[in-house]
């Protein structure tokens, strides 16, 4: 199913909110088709699948409760490129977290991850655009019982606690040698490819200024990594 073809199959559904009070998706306008060729321009490989056009032109997004708005035109608008170079916004929580959609420098729309700062980590949420929308249906219908309310409440801590992290793949070989950034002294390769949905790492346990390095265009990160110190350590100020 195509991210229209899932929109489209709930404008008309009725949700209740927490307040008991009900709701519908609320559709933004859509794009014309010089706004569309002007944001194709944005976009890496200036290139556009057209099942994003196609959604584009049906609408820009979408208003739902419990969410800050979804927007399917956000090309730039998250920022931390280091860790996702080329992004869609999709939507906030409202507490400066976010639901962000991977475009590779080809231009294809691939995986949603939420981005959170407390704790800092990052999670699959959505294989893709189509499944994330299931997803926001489903938050509708099922409040906390959802993938998307559990993974804002609990996946999160978990992946900080280390209880459901990513774990490392000791024996896979990495080709590094692409990479024009100076490498950490220490770091973690964080490897999502064809990692379920709920998997992610912690990309700030090592403070907000720790280097974090995008390997390719496959879901792979280089996360640096910051050696403990004891007390003493501390106190006598070795770094």
């Amino acid at each position: 199913m195509t991210p229209l073809e899932k929109l489209k199959s709930i404008v008309e559904k009725e949700y209740e909110s927490e307040d008991g009070d009900l709701y519908e998706v609320e559709l933004l306008d859509g794009m014309s088709d010089e706004e569309i060729a002007d944001f194709k321009q944005q976009l890496p490989n200036q290139y556009m699948p057209s099942e994003i056009e196609e959604l584009l032109k049906y609408t820009r997004g979408f208003e739902f409760d419990g969410l800050e708005e979804v927007r399917f035109d956000t090309f730039g608008y998250f920022g931390f490129e280091e860790l996702l170079p080329y992004s869609i916004e999709l939507a906030g929580d409202g507490f400066g977290n976010f639901w962000v959609l991977d475009i590779d420098s080809g231009g294809q729309w691939n995986s949603v991850y939420y981005v959170c700062h407390a704790p800092a980590v990052v999670v699959k949420h959505s294989e893709n655009l189509a499944e994330f929308i299931e997803h926001v249906d489903e938050f509708g219908e099922k409040g906390s019982a959802s993938n998307l309310d559990q993974i804002h409440e609990e996946t999160v801590m978990n992946i900080w606690q280390d209880k459901n992290e990513m774990p490392e793949d000791e024996e896979k070989d990495y080709d590094l040698s692409a990479i024009h950034h100076e490498l950490p002294e220490m770091f973690m390769i964080a490897d999502l490819t064809n990692k379920p949905i709920k998997t992610g790492f912690a990309w700030g346990k090592s403070g907000p200024k720790a280097k974090i390095i995008r390997l390719s265009d496959q879901p792979i990160w280089i996360v640096e990594k910051k050696e403990k110190q004891g007390v003493l350590s501390r106190l006598f100020g070795r770094k």
